[in-house]
């Protein structure tokens, strides 16, 4: 599977950005983690195939929204009230597994996206 990210950028705290990802196929499970320099890689966002069950973690619940496209190969992040502590490098990530939610589950990855919130 590969994974293109795009739709990262610098914003002003309050911003929005959208991320895509474009998947020369979409699994079960796609997904979007994120890793500040100097921290490990985690989970912010996971979405089943139906696109109707999706798993966020607790600091970007309310305001992250992931969204799938199955006939456009094609995941979206739309990130609103972005904060400093939103930056970091945005990775696309599929799974085959179920559940979306375990974040250890994925074993696809994109190059990423830089977002970076000041």
């Amino acid at each position: 599977v590969q994974l293109v990210e795009s739709g990262g950028g610098s914003v002003q705290a309050g911003g929005s950005l959208r991320l895509s990802c474009v998947a020369s196929g979409l699994r079960a499970c796609m997904g979007w983690f994120r890793q500040a320099p100097g921290k490990e890689r985690e989970g912010d966002a996971g979405i089943y195939r139906s696109g109707d069950i999706t798993y966020y973690a607790n600091s970007v619940k309310g305001r992250f929204t992931i969204s799938r496209d199955n006939a456009k190969n094609t995941v979206y992040l739309q990130m609103n009230s972005l904060k400093p502590e939103d930056t970091a490098m945005y990775y696309c990530a599929a799974n085959s597994l179920v559940p979306c939610g375990d974040w250890r589950g994925y074993n696809y990855w994109g190059q990423g996206t830089q977002v970076t919130v000041s």
